[in-house]
This record gives structure tokens, sequence and C-alpha cells, in this order.
């Protein structure tokens, strides 16, 4: 079998993702079980140190180039395709979040290749990749096998933990070239920072979160209420930021924010695996939700099967309770 087993790292501002630790540890676990090496791609201008913290790969393959100080998927795309054309790869692993969300799908599109995104899991089948992905929101659960290589595969958080990505070695650095357009198409402009708010959610202990569940802006009040009782603060999925009823400080998931609080309930969030990236390590998940078959119950500790319009001020009503009791 032609080729080594490639990761994507995934970089920005100086620092290599977490994400990327989790896919080596994936890639590693794949490219033994195929008798292959694992390599990384490093895409980036002056940032040929950060190999050093990718030692879980066999070697690195470096590309400095100005075009990719900032990231953008049509930049970072040309140039990654240009390598998997040249050194044919066996397979190509892509950490899915919103700095390479897109990377893959035009790599796959450009050479005409097989794309698999929303992968959980990897496993090897009669000799072939076989990738576990995650559909719809995760309504859909699918077993998929790329018939050609390579295969270009988008690796979804989580599948599997950041520490088993990192070795404490440095690994061989060979410094590769690629000819990028001096003006792409697109470009980076500027990152705008999010406003601060009145509220650091990365630190609360206890996090209310509210969804699409939520209905309507003045129903807010109902979570508030509840986190106020419990000592914590109030958060959202981005359909509630979007609608304006937080401020993006609040914001969990793929596009916000990633928290580790000791409780975190879940008010009327269906679970999608974007809002799951931000909130999937907390000590202590509730889940309330209508549909008993959404997907923030496979990942609740404890769950109710209920309108959080009727569940919130309970439970609001409850934790007073038990707080006066205590008191006296």
């Amino acid at each position: 079998m032609a080729g080594n087993i490639w990761v994507l790292a995934e970089q920005w501002r100086g620092q290599v993702s977490e994400l990327t630790y989790e896919v080596l540890a994936l890639g590693s676990e794949v490219a033994t079980a195929l008798g292959l090496k694992l390599q990384v791609v490093l895409l980036g201008h002056k940032v040929k140190s950060l190999a050093d913290t990718l030692g879980k790969a066999d070697s690195v393959l470096y590309v400095d180039h100005p075009a990719l100080e900032e990231p953008t998927a049509e930049t970072q795309s040309s140039a990654l395709a240009q390598l998997v054309k040249e050194l044919q790869p066996q397979s190509v692993l892509i950490p899915l979040t919103n700095i390479t969300l897109g990377v893959g799908t035009l790599v796959s599109a450009q050479l005409q290749l097989p794309g698999i995104n929303f992968c959980r899991d990897l496993r090897v089948v009669d000799g072939r990749l076989q990738a576990h992905c995650v559909l719809y929101g995760g309504k859909m659960e699918v077993l998929v096998t790329a018939l050609r290589e390579p295969a270009i595969l988008g690796i979804s958080p989580g599948a599997r933990p950041a520490e088993k990505g990192r070795v404490a070695q440095a690994p061989a650095v060979e410094e590769v070239t690629v000819t990028l357009p001096e003006a792409p198409p697109v470009r980076f402009k500027k990152y705008i920072e999010p406003e601060a708010g009145g509220v650091d959610i990365t630190k609360q202990d206890v996090l209310v979160a509210v969804g699409r569940g939520i209905q309507g802006q003045d129903n807010m009040t109902l979570a508030e209420e509840l986190a106020q009782a419990l000592g914590g603060a109030v958060c959202g999925s981005r359909p509630v930021i979007d609608q304006g009823w937080l401020p993006l400080a609040r914001q969990v998931g793929k596009s916000g924010l990633t928290v580790k609080p000791k409780l975190y309930l879940a008010a009327g969030i269906s679970g999608a695996p974007e809002h799951v990236e931000g909130m999937k390590n907390a000590d202590l998940i509730i889940a309330v939700n209508t549909d008993p078959q959404a997907p923030i119950f496979n990942l609740a500790h404890y769950g109710i099967a209920g309108d959080v319009l009727e569940i919130l001020p309970v439970l609001t009503q409850e934790v007073r309770k038990t707080i006066l009791k205590k008191a006296g």
C-alpha cells in the first residue's frame, strides 16, 4: 500500500489547536493498523518552531509562505492540493473547526478525490479506512468507506483525547515548497474580536445554556432566574446569539467559546455537534428537551423530556427551597 497517513496541523496565532492533537492520536492508530508512516502537514509563515510540538508524527512536511500567514480555506486548500498531487498520501485527516472547515472539501473537489466529512472515528476494515460519520446535526450516523485513494477525511472534535496526541519529542522536519497566487480571490482582512461581556462564561462553575427551545427573548428570564439561584450564568447556542437574545461572548460551541463548568444545564438545546464541541467536557450535564430522541441526551448524565418553559420555573423553585433549608 503506497503513501503515508497525513494530518493537517491546524495552527493560528502561533499555536497548534487542541483538535490537531486529537487527530494526531487517531491518525497514529490508523497508520499503525495499516503499517504506514504518520506525517503532519504544517502550513504557515515563520511557524516552523511549531513542528517541535508534533512529535506524535514520524515527520513533518513544513510549507512556509507569506500567503499562509493567516488561514483561509482557499489558500490552504491550494497548498495542500499541490502536496497531495505530488506526494500521493494514502489518506489526509483534517481537523474540522471554523479555521479549517472547507479545506478538505476544496481539496477533494480540485483533485476529484473522495471526500468524507464529520468523521467521529476511523477504523481499518479489510485493508481500507472506514469512517464513522455523524450527519444532520447528530440525527444520522453512517459508516462510509472510500473506494479510491487518497481519501480526504474531515475529523470532528472528540475523536480521541488530545493528551494521546502529544509526545515530548521533536519530529524530523522536511521543508517543501508550493506555488500560490500573489493575489488570491479570497484574502484575510482582519479578525474582529467579540466585545467583552460582563461575564466570562469560561470561568463559571455553573452554566444554564439555552437554545431554540426557549422560543423567545421574553422567556430568557426563566434561564436567568435559574442561573441566579444556582450561582451561575446564562449562555446559549448559536441560534440564540444570532437572534440577539444574548451577546456573542455568551456563545458556546465551535464558532463560540469552549467551557468546562462543574454543571452545564442545557435547556432546549438539541445537541448539534457544533454546540457539543464547546461543552462536552463539563463535569455534569443535565439536558431538558421536548424531543426524547434529541442527540443531547446521548451526552447528558441526566435528562428531562419536557418543555423548558414548564421545567425551568420548577427547577428554580426547588433550588431556592433547598437553599432556604440549608440556610435554616
